[in-house]
């Protein structure tokens, strides 16, 4: 199953209208997403506006592919889970944000172990076509690594400072 999330702010209509596009050209491939009130409609995704945690957690779990806005929610559960990630930022200028923090973000992640990149629409399309190889991680662990563990523990005291 690939798994959606656009964070808990608002809706991101972009990458999830896209991902339900891709959905309908492949209806063997189980979609689930989380996203936002007030978010357009899905025809071929299977979706909920606001998950619980506890269930946001499962669906992260359960997930062979997490495709999600540059939040660092979002990236931080899925690499504390090990879930290979597909990545769309928000853009500022399309108003999706406040500024295009999400592209800088994306860019320092770019390469790290399970984090995959896309800057737009197309190259998200065309990763999804290989939805499979990236969450067979492509020789990496399934399970998180110490770098990983790394990772998370220095973006949250990041994340934490005043």
């Amino acid at each position: 199953m690939i798994f959606i999330t656009v964070g808990s702010q608002m809706p991101f209509d972009r990458l999830v209208q896209a991902v339900d596009a891709w959905a309908a050209k492949h209806p063997e491939v189980p979609v689930l997403a989380q996203v936002g009130r007030g978010a357009a409609p899905t025809q071929h995704v299977q979706r909920h506006e606001v998950l619980e945690p506890t269930a946001f957690r499962r669906c992260v779990q359960d997930a062979s592919l997490l495709v999600a806005h540059a939040g660092m929610g979002s990236v931080l559960t899925g690499l504390e889970l090990g879930k290979p990630m597909l990545l769309l930022p928000r853009l500022g200028e399309l108003r999706e944000t406040r500024n295009d923090h999400q592209v800088a973000t994306l860019k320092w992640l770019q390469g790290k172990p399970g984090v995959h990149a896309a800057f737009d629409v197309p190259a998200l399309l065309a990763a999804l076509d290989r939805w499979q190889e990236l969450a067979a991680g492509k020789g990496e662990t399934a399970e998180p690594s110490a770098a990983q563990h790394r990772l998370v523990a220095a973006l949250r005291d990041f994340i934490d400072a005043d």
